[in-house]
């Protein structure tokens, strides 16, 4: 009967000798897979490029761990599950928490505490915020031009989307939003798409106020993604999808001035869904006879009384039946600068843009970028900064997986 079983295994695209996990020592961790983050992190130069943006008023005599030490302690804690600082407390002495920092696993010197852990946080100022937002978005483009290097990218789909960020404390900036019904905060997270591929890349996490308009900060934000993947990606076409909190007539300005493409929500009014209303009584019909949801595509020209010229509207005309509950007509409305037919424009286009939806899912409950509870509006902006970090890590990984070599299990017999 085997006793026991060891396994070596190769990461060769991110690790130069072999990895053996035994589980009969006495300092032992169950967070070994963070090594793998390390590894990852020290091919990107993540958290390197992230530290240089931090500036360290300490006095040097009194220093017992780096401000590159305490970015990393916080980025691979929260990546491995622990978003609270008071979690120091109980990894402190952990061998492999020692061991991402580059210390001896076993008589290295312990890691910060939760006191340095929250001093560290409550210190960031609001200049050292906005280089490491640069940062952070620098490091993903030039890891994924590296990737896609002598290939063609042809487009580049950039994505915003908000989501609230529920308070329950004091915290700066809380405030009460209507639309949510709640106290938050509304932070704005951006991604970007290269051609048709599945994955979407996290470039910035921005956190706002709670009562901010959907689109604030959205032209600043996008103007700066938008120089940094035409300085990377010079010749590539660039698209950005934008919900209807984001349609407003400097936003659509600014698009047209940018010379992107672009594909954004906007709500309906009594204009809009009169230009729907010729679409549905077809709707209608098919509705009632086939008892499922029914919907058609149209278009107009179309121009609020705040824009500057008429845009093209996508119009889906849509009767929605789900199960046994009265049909409910769902007009919805696109504004674009496509010229593709209007049902090629939604589908194949917009309605892309739900994935998003996906990975801000992951960002909360994979790794709770909501955790904002700091009273410092700026201590909680560089906790949502560090979660992203970490994300970034977790992407980078999944591209790394399918280059291993995992070979076979070699079973040893104990003696």
């Amino acid at each position: 009967m085997q006793d026991a079983i060891t396994q070596g295994v190769i990461f060769a695209s991110l690790l130069d000798r072999p990895i053996h996990a035994r589980f009969d020592q006495p300092a032992a961790s169950s967070d070994g897979g963070a090594l793998l983050l390390k590894a990852v992190d020290e091919k990107l130069g993540l958290s390197a490029a992230l530290a240089r943006s931090l500036r360290d008023t300490r006095d040097p005599s009194r220093i017992t761990h780096s401000l590159s030490d305490l970015l990393r302690q916080r980025i691979f804690a929260l990546a491995n599950g622990y978003e609270d600082c008071n979690d120091a407390a109980r990894l402190i002495a952990d061998p492999i928490a020692r061991l991402l920092l580059d210390r001896d696993p076993i008589d290295g010197h312990d890691i910060a505490s939760q006191p340095t852990l929250s001093r560290f946080e409550n210190r960031i100022d609001g200049r050292s915020l906005v280089r490491m937002g640069h940062a952070l978005a620098d490091t993903v483009i030039a890891a994924e031009r590296r990737r896609r290097e002598g290939v063609r990218v042809r487009r580049i789909t950039i994505d915003m989307d908000p989501t609230d960020d529920p308070t329950h404390g004091q915290q700066q900036l809380t405030l009460f939003n209507a639309h949510y019904g709640t106290w938050c905060y509304l932070p704005v997270a951006a991604f970007i798409q290269f051609d048709a591929e599945p994955e979407q890349h996290l470039l910035a996490y921005v956190v706002r106020p709670g009562d901010a308009h959907a689109s604030e900060g959205a032209i600043p934000l996008l103007g700066r993604l938008i120089a940094k993947l035409r300085d990377a990606f010079a010749g590539t076409v660039l698209r950005v999808r934008l919900d209807g909190g984001f349609a407003t007539s400097e936003i659509f300005d600014f698009l047209d001035e940018s010379g992107v493409e672009y594909v954004v929500a906007i709500s309906g009014n009594s204009v809009l869904r009169d230009h729907a209303e010729q679409l549905m009584p077809a709707v209608r019909a098919r509705t009632a006879d086939s008892g499922v949801t029914e919907h058609d595509y149209g278009e107009c020209e179309y121009a609020a009384e705040s824009w500057n010229d008429f845009r093209r509207v996508i119009i889906k005309a849509e009767v929605v039946r789900l199960g046994e509950r009265t049909a409910r007509e769902n007009p919805r409305f696109v504004v674009t600068n496509l010229r593709q037919t209007p049902g090629w424009v939604y589908e194949s286009v917009y309605c892309g843009r739900g994935a998003v939806e996906n990975r801000i899912k992951e960002l909360l409950y994979g790794l709770n970028i909501d955790r904002t509870s700091c009273h410092r509006f700026f201590a909680n902006q560089f906790r949502a900064l560090m979660t992203a970090a970490a994300y970034v890590l977790f992407q980078q990984l999944r591209h790394e997986a399918p280059r291993w070599r995992t070979p076979r299990w070699a079973p040893c017999a104990s003696g």
